[in-house]
């Protein structure tokens, strides 16, 4: 339930801050626009992640009256995981008075976060989308807590170097990462490229197409070449 208390936690103090704008709160009540993937090649998360946020927000409503004593409402736009859907359901519901935005999704992620400080409207991506979105003090608009790709890939980084005794002793080490091919799979190369000139390890990457999914032998073929001390699936 970490996920909900952040969100409402989050909402709260958006609503307080944004009271006096009538284009950041709907004027009865909070409202939220939900975007959501019930279909496409990513449903079966997609749909649990939607059920569980509005199972939330229902019973936020009816054992709390809402959020600070206003009434929390919301809408889904189902937008099937595509980006470009994802940017219509933005545009057509902001007009609504969004509180916020929570993109569930890398690619509208991106899409959003130079939005958000022309509409005002706080983009929420809680340990996805812009990685470097966490520094607030370029990205005020937007909240990636309490994690993000980059402080995810780090933290393999470390372990890795603990397993091997120390950081200085991943230096002419090889390691690999599978990925799959996304905005959200892409997110953390920079960063174990950055980090291999750092402590001096060499850095592969194989991507997985959207439809591979399920046939990734080609890709496991050149790894098994490659054949690297350590390997990070960054899959769904």
């Amino acid at each position: 339930m970490k996920f909900g208390r952040y969100l409402i936690s989050l909402l709260a103090l958006v609503a307080v801050v944004g009271s006096l704008s009538t284009t950041t709160v709907a004027e009865d009540g909070l409202y939220v626009p939900l975007f959501t993937y019930r279909t496409g090649p990513f449903a079966p998360g997609g749909s649990k992640t939607a059920n569980g946020v509005v199972a939330y927000f229902e019973m936020i409503s009816k054992r709390d009256g809402g959020i600070e004593g206003r009434e929390l409402t919301w809408e889904e736009c189902e937008f099937g995981y595509k980006t470009d859907r994802g940017v219509e359901c933005y545009e057509r519901l902001k007009g609504k008075g969004s509180l916020i935005s929570n993109p569930f999704s890398t690619g509208l992620t991106y899409k959003l976060v130079p939005k958000a400080r022309v509409d005002e409207i706080p983009v929420l991506s809680m340990g996805y989308g812009m990685s470097g979105a966490a520094d607030g003090r370029w990205f005020p608009w937007v909240f990636n807590f309490p994690t993000s790709y980059w402080s995810q890939a780090s933290a393999f980084i470390r372990y890795v170097g603990t397993e091997m005794g120390g950081m200085e002793n991943l230096k002419g080490k090889k390691i690999g990462l599978i990925f799959l091919e996304s905005g959200y799979g892409r997110e953390p190369i920079k960063l174990f490229e950055a980090l291999g000139e750092r402590f001096g390890y060499e850095f592969k990457h194989w991507a997985i197409p959207a439809k591979q999914m399920a046939d990734q032998r080609s890709q496991w073929r050149k790894i098994v070449r490659y054949d690297p001390d350590y390997m990070f699936m960054w899959g769904w």
